[in-house]
C-alpha cells in the first residue's frame, strides 16, 4: 500500500509541475483554469492534423474518443473523415454510458465534436452494444517515452478503456494515441499502476512519435482496486459486479 501512496503522490507532483509549466510559458489556452484539467494547448488543432498522419487514424473506421477541448479538432476531423466516434458519458452516470456519434447522420461534425453537441447529436448506447473499435484517442496532462500516461487524477479514462476491455470492444493490440504540448512530453519516468493505459503514439504539432509501451494494457477493471465510491455511483460497474456475483452463485 504504502508503494501506491507514493506513486500517487509523485503522479500529482508532475501533474502540478506540467500545469504551472504550461501556465508559466503561456501556451495554456480556454478553458481556465489549467489546474484540474487535460490542459487545453497552442497548437492543439495543428497536433489534430498531425494525428491524421499516422497509419492507425487513416485505417481506423472507429474509435472511443476523451471529451476534453485540446482533442476537440481530432474529434471533429474524425467525424469529417466518415469515422464513427464514442465519448464516454461524463463520470460515466448512466446504464448507457457511451454516446455514439454516427458520422452519417451529423450534418454538423463541429458541433458534435464538442460535449453540450455530442449530447444533443448523439446517441446513448450500452458497452455491450459496441463494435471493436480500432482506436482509442486518450487526452494527457503528461506523457513519458517508454509510454506512461497521466490523466487529470479522476481515473476515468483507464475506466472506460477497462470497460472496454471487459466487454470486448477494444483489444490489446488497439492503438492508444494523444496530442499534446512538447512541454507535456517529459524524459522522467511516470509511476504506472496496473490499471493505468499507456499510449502508443504520443502527437505534438510538429511531430508524431511511435512509443514502445513498457507497461501492459489493463486487461479489464480491477475489482481489487476500485475505490468503493467510485463503484456505488457508476451504474454499469454495479449491473457487472451483480451479474457476476449471480454467475457464481449458479455455479
Amino acid at each position: 500500500m504504502e508503494r501506491v501512496v507514493v506513486a500517487e503522490m509523485k503522479k500529482e507532483e508532475i501533474r502540478r509541475e506540467i500545469w504551472a509549466l504550461l501556465e508559466e510559458r503561456k501556451v495554456s489556452r480556454f478553458p481556465f483554469p489549467t489546474v484540474g484539467r487535460i490542459p487545453n494547448f497552442e497548437g492543439a488543432r495543428q497536433a489534430s492534423r498531425q494525428l491524421t498522419s499516422l497509419d492507425c487514424w487513416q485505417d481506423a473506421r472507429s474509435l472511443k474518443a476523451n471529451p476534453d477541448s485540446p482533442q476537440r479538432s481530432a474529434r471533429r476531423l474524425a467525424l469529417s473523415e466518415g469515422k464513427t466516434v464514442y465519448m464516454a458519458v461524463p463520470r460515466l452516470t448512466q446504464r448507457s454510458c457511451f454516446l455514439e456519434l454516427d458520422p452519417r447522420a451529423i450534418a454538423t461534425p463541429e458541433r458534435a465534436a464538442t460535449i453540450k453537441g455530442a449530447f444533443a447529436l448523439g446517441r446513448p448506447v450500452r458497452p455491450d452494444r459496441i463494435g471493436t473499435l480500432d482506436l482509442v484517442l486518450a487526452g494527457s496532462v503528461a506523457v513519458d517515452y517508454e509510454g506512461g500516461r497521466l490523466g487529470k487524477g479522476g481515473g476515468y479514462s483507464d475506466l472506460e478503456y477497462a470497460l472496454g476491455r471487459e466487454y470486448g470492444f477494444l483489444e490489446e493490440r488497439t492503438p492508444v494515441v494523444t496530442t499534446v504540448h512538447p512541454l507535456q512530453l517529459i524524459r522522467e519516468g511516470i509511476p504506472m499502476s496496473v490499471h493505468d493505459i499507456s499510449v502508443d503514439f504520443v502527437v505534438t504539432p510538429k511531430e508524431a512519435h511511435r512509443m514502445k509501451p513498457h507497461h501492459p494494457k489493463p486487461q479489464g477493471i480491477r475489482w481489487d482496486i476500485l475505490q468503493e465510491e467510485m463503484l456505488n455511483r457508476i451504474p454499469i460497474l454495479l449491473e457487472i459486479r451483480r451479474r457476476t456475483n449471480e454467475g457464481h452463485r449458479k455455479q
